[in-house]
């Protein structure tokens, strides 16, 4: 099958000029590997001590430098609940003021196609269960990361809105929580697959009898591989043209409790698990309807969820091995 898919996605992107925002980070390097093997004209990869884009002085450098056919924004202010919680107004502004004014400055600039990045926290707190795109208004989202969310989702408004006044060719993806190599391991600001992970290992290579894990182990979520993601982003840039939101996602569907008691497993972890129930269990149930991205652009995930998985504690264990040593 990609023997066949391969010449067209290159035909697609050859001679094209392409900014990647975040394409240092966690999502946007594997974005930017992928994109080498279409070999585009140049991928723009912008780093935050050259271009401020909360600054719209350095979003009209960027764009006058590197002169892009399409923007790729994945670059984000994110963190875990602990993260949100502790600075809300920090990833509201951030967010908002990155996605706002680079989509209008790219308007302004003549890009060709913008691809903006949206969150699953952008989905209302009880949200029926598999997450529909037409739910996305239906109530307020799970407090602890409405204002991460509500940041992201003025993105949508905007393409919607541009793409009707001025015809601008944007669209707005909404990924499932990710994970995967290159993931951010400290425990301050991580996600809840690179957190358990740690606090499994330091455990087991401690001798610790347990580890604590927040909340009561009842929400569920939903995860992607990192590198299926990558390719998901790809697959709608090509193909989708319209300002219709789109979930990008797994369907697999894990409880927080099942998926500590994985982890332990898969990192050799045979101790106790502590549950905190002082602190947030977050959104009740996460799991989308990826229906869309399959009719529209032909996106299905191919990472099984433990494999990907074990891929994540290998490549930790490799780094923190190098990282100690």
């Amino acid at each position: 099958m990609e023997s066949v898919i391969w010449p067209e996605r290159r035909a697609f992107w050859g001679g094209r000029r392409v900014v990647v925002t975040g394409g240092a980070g966690f999502l946007g390097s594997f974005v930017v590997e992928r994109l080498r093997d279409l070999e585009p004209a140049e991928i723009i990869v912008p780093r935050s001590r050259d271009y401020d884009l909360r600054e719209i002085g350095a979003i009209r450098r960027l764009l006058a430098d590197a002169r892009p056919d399409i923007v790729l924004h994945l670059a984000a202010r994110v963190g875990g609940i602990g993260a949100n919680r502790e600075h809300p107004a920090d990833f509201f502004y951030d967010n908002l003021m990155m996605g706002v004014q680079l989509l209008h400055e790219s308007w302004q600039a003549g890009v060709e196609k913008f691809v903006a990045l949206g969150t699953v926290c952008a989905y209302p707190k009880y949200t029926p269960v598999p997450f529909k795109e037409e739910d996305l208004w239906n109530g307020y989202p799970e407090e602890t990361n409405a204002p991460y969310g509500m940041a992201k989702k003025m993105m949508l408004v905007q393409s919607q809105g541009y793409r009707e006044q001025y015809g601008f060719n944007s669209i707005f993806l909404l990924p499932v929580n990710l994970y995967g190599p290159r993931d951010n391991f400290d425990l301050h600001s991580s996600h809840v697959i690179p957190a358990l992970i740690r606090k499994c290992l330091e455990a087991r290579d401690s001798g610790a009898s347990e580890i604590v894990a927040w909340g009561d182990g009842s929400p569920t979520r939903e995860f992607l591989y990192v590198e299926d993601a990558a390719d998901g982003i790809l697959l709608a840039a090509e193909r989708y043209n319209s300002s219709e939101p789109v979930n990008l996602g797994s369907a697999f569907e894990i409880s927080i409790k099942d998926l500590t008691e994985l982890i332990a497993r898969l990192t050799g972890f045979s101790g106790r698990i502590v549950w905190d129930t002082s602190k947030p269990n977050g959104q009740p149930r996460r799991k989308l309807d990826i229906s869309r991205a399959r009719e529209r652009f032909g996106f299905m995930a191919r990472t099984s969820f433990e494999e990907g998985l074990r891929r994540t504690i290998a490549w930790y264990e490799e780094h923190r091995r190098a990282a100690d040593g």
